[in-house]
C-alpha cells in the first residue's frame, strides 16, 4: 500500500483540530470537510478555527478545505470522522459517492444514536466498507494538550495491520506516540465509554465527593467497562493498557474533560439542558449514557453496570443525583 495516501479529517471542533494538525506534521496537504461556511472563510483569512484551539495557526498552503462533503470524500483516500455522533446521520445523508475502496476511521467517541451502532459497525452495514478499512483513533490524548504541543499518545486500531501502521505514521510526531492494536470494536466502546465515566467522576465533583472516592469510582470504572466490552466483542485485551485504562484516567481526572464538566455542573444542581446551554462543547457521554443503557438492555444477559445506570438514572430519568449516588457508593468496592 502507497503511503502518499491522501488524509481528510471531517468535522470541525476541537478534536477535529487537534487531528488536522497533527497530520499537518507530515502530509504535505490534508484536506478538511466542515459543515460551517463562516469557520471555512474564517480560517482562510485568520488562520486558525474561530471557535476551537484558536491558537493554533495553519498553513494554509497545506490544507484543502471545502464545505462540500462529497468532494472532500472525492479528494482523499483516508476519511477520518469527527463529527459527533449525534449529528454524523444528518452529515451522512449529504453523502453521495461510494466508499468501499476508502479507508474510514471513527475519532466519533459515541454510537449512531439512529442504528445503535459504532460509527465503524455503521459504515460497513450502510455503505459496504470493508471491516478491514475501517480503523479507530483512541487516547489517552486531549486536543488542548496537542494544540500545547504537549507529549500524548494515540492507539490506531485497524485489523489490517499495514493500514494501522500507516495511520499512525502520518500522526506521529514529536510530541504525538503512536502504537498499533486489532481490537477495533473494542477500543471504539473504550472511547465511548470513558466519557461516561468521566461524566460520573464530575457529577461525584460536584457533590462534594474527595479523591479517595474518585479512585474507588475509576477503579471501578475500569472494570465495568471491562465487563462491557467484554460482553459486546470477546477477544484477547489488555484492559490496563492506554488505549482503555489510559484514556479513562484522563477523561475523568482532566481539567480539559467536557464530559467531567458537564457531570460537575449536573452534581452542582444544572439541570441537563441548562448544562449543555452553558458549554459551548458536545459532552459526547450524555449521548453515549443512553446508547450504553439501551445496548446492554436488549442483552439477554444483562451487564452488571452500575455507574452506568446511576448516570443514566440522574440525566434521562431525572432522579436526583445526590440521592443516587448515595445508592452507588453502597455497590461499589
Amino acid at each position: 500500500m502507497s503511503n502518499k495516501l491522501k488524509f481528510a479529517v471531517f468535522g470541525s471542533g476541537s478534536w477535529a483540530t487537534a487531528i488536522v494538525k497533527m497530520l499537518c506534521e507530515n502530509q504535505e496537504k490534508v484536506g478538511w470537510y466542515m459543515r460551517s461556511v463562516y469557520t471555512k472563510e474564517h480560517l482562510l483569512k485568520e488562520q486558525h478555527n474561530p471557535s476551537y484551539l484558536s491558537s493554533v495557526e495553519f498553513n494554509l498552503e497545506k490544507l484543502q478545505l471545502s464545505n462540500d462533503i462529497n468532494e472532500m470524500v472525492a479528494y482523499a483516500d483516508v476519511l477520518i470522522f469527527v463529527i459527533p455522533s449525534a449529528f454524523i446521520s444528518d452529515e451522512l445523508k449529504k453523502l453521495h459517492l461510494e466508499l468501499t475502496d476508502k479507508i474510514v476511521v471513527s475519532a466519533v467517541k459515541g454510537i449512531i444514536p439512529e442504528t445503535g451502532l459504532l460509527l465503524g459497525e455503521h459504515f460497513h452495514s450502510n455503505y459496504n466498507v470493508p471491516f478491514e478499512n475501517i480503523g479507530v483513533i483512541a487516547g489517552p490524548c486531549h486536543a488542548e494538550e496537542v494544540a500545547l504541543e504537549r507529549l500524548s499518545y494515540l492507539t490506531i486500531s485497524c485489523v489490517d495491520a499495514e493500514k494501522a501502521k500507516l495511520i499512525a505514521q502520518a500522526l506521529s510526531s514529536d510530541y504525538i506516540k503512536t502504537k498499533i492494536s486489532d481490537d477495533v470494536i473494542g477500543t471504539e466502546y473504550a472511547v465511548m465509554l470513558k466519557n461516561i465515566y468521566a461524566i460520573a467522576a464530575g457529577i461525584a465533583h460536584g457533590l462534594g465527593y474527595g479523591d479517595n472516592f474518585q479512585s474507588v469510582l475509576m477503579s471501578n470504572a475500569i472494570r465495568e467497562m471491562k465487563r462491557f466490552i467484554k460482553k459486546m466483542h470477546k477477544m484477547k485485551r489488555n484492559i490496563n493498557n492506554s488505549a482503555y485504562l489510559g484514556d479513562l484516567l484522563v477523561t475523568g481526572y482532566s481539567v480539559f474533560s467536557r464530559n467531567r464538566m458537564f457531570g460537575n455542573m449536573i452534581g452542582k444542581g444544572y439541570t441537563v439542558k441548562s448544562a449543555q446551554m452553558e458549554m459551548s462543547m458536545i459532552a459526547e457521554g450524555y449521548y453515549a449514557t443512553k446508547s450504553a443503557f439501551e445496548l446492554n438492555k436488549k442483552n439477554k444477559k444483562k451487564t452488571q453496570l452500575p455507574i452506568i445506570n446511576a448516570v443514566y438514572d440522574i440525566l434521562y430519568e431525572g432522579k436526583d443525583a445526590k440521592k443516587v449516588f448515595k445508592k452507588l457508593t453502597e455497590k461499589l468496592d
